[in-house]
């Protein structure tokens, strides 16, 4: 059975087995819904699906929380329900699926990152930084289409990017040159992000899971993972 609501511009699907009920209404922005994660105030573990309107035209994707997903975009809502396999709490992060949405709205699905959650912290980091300006490192030019203000600083050996990515958030990219590997600078250089953001702004960081490295380094650094997301950008 399926349940669903629309309201302030989201839809929510929640469906359990033989069971039908409504899930929540939420506001009806992703930045709420991610404020509101941020904040700790997680969405419920309902088997439930939000389908909320894409951020922006480059922003369409999907998260997924502890059995709770959301999906934005601004493909029709009745069509998303339609695809999604039910009873299937992996379904809207499943290769059909996410294909699926890739050829309604025109795009490619650019893979399933881990996605991490930490909080500032005040003062200087203690990694000598130097602001960069230069644009032609592979890291910074992808930034650069899939983030707004992007900023970026150099450490002897790596860079750590921030930006407002989706739905405004802050996010960090740090990349570590081959030979500086294995030292521990990329737990330096992504703890050093979180003394480069405002004061109280939650920053968020996507992990390709299979880069066991980055990811030690991300935890060791104080970020939390929160879930997964999959984006289909409008450039790709």
């Amino acid at each position: 059975m399926r349940g669903e609501t629309e309201a302030g511009g989201a839809a929510t699907a929640s469906k359990t087995a033989g069971t039908e009920h409504a899930g929540l209404e939420h506001a009806g922005t992703l930045a709420a819904l991610l404020e509101r994660v941020a904040a700790g105030k997680h969405l419920p573990p309902d088997g439930g699906v939000t389908i909320l309107p894409q951020p922006s035209p480059r922003d369409c994707g999907v998260i997924s929380f502890t059995a709770h997903s959301v999906i934005f975009t601004d493909a029709d809502p009745a069509w998303v329900r339609a695809e999604l396999p039910l009873g299937d709490l992996g379904g809207p992060m499943n290769s059909r699926f996410l294909q699926a949405l890739g050829a309604k709205t025109g795009r490619r699905p650019r893979g399933v990152d881990m996605l991490c959650l930490t909080e500032s912290q005040p003062g200087r980091p203690r990694l000598p930084l130097t602001r960069r300006t230069a644009t032609d490192h592979p890291r910074v030019a992808l930034a650069l289409r899939t983030r707004d203000n992007v900023m970026t600083w150099e450490a002897d050996g790596g860079i750590v990017l921030l930006g407002r990515g989706l739905a405004g958030r802050w996010e960090v990219a740090i990349e570590v040159e081959p030979d500086h590997r294995g030292r521990g600078l990329g737990r330096e250089l992504a703890a050093a992000a979180r003394h480069l953001i405002p004061a109280g702004v939650p920053l968020w960081a996507q992990i390709s899971p299979g880069n066991v490295a980055s990811v030690r380094a991300f935890f060791a650094a104080g970020y939390q993972h929160v879930g997964a997301e999959a984006l289909l950008p409008a450039w790709d």
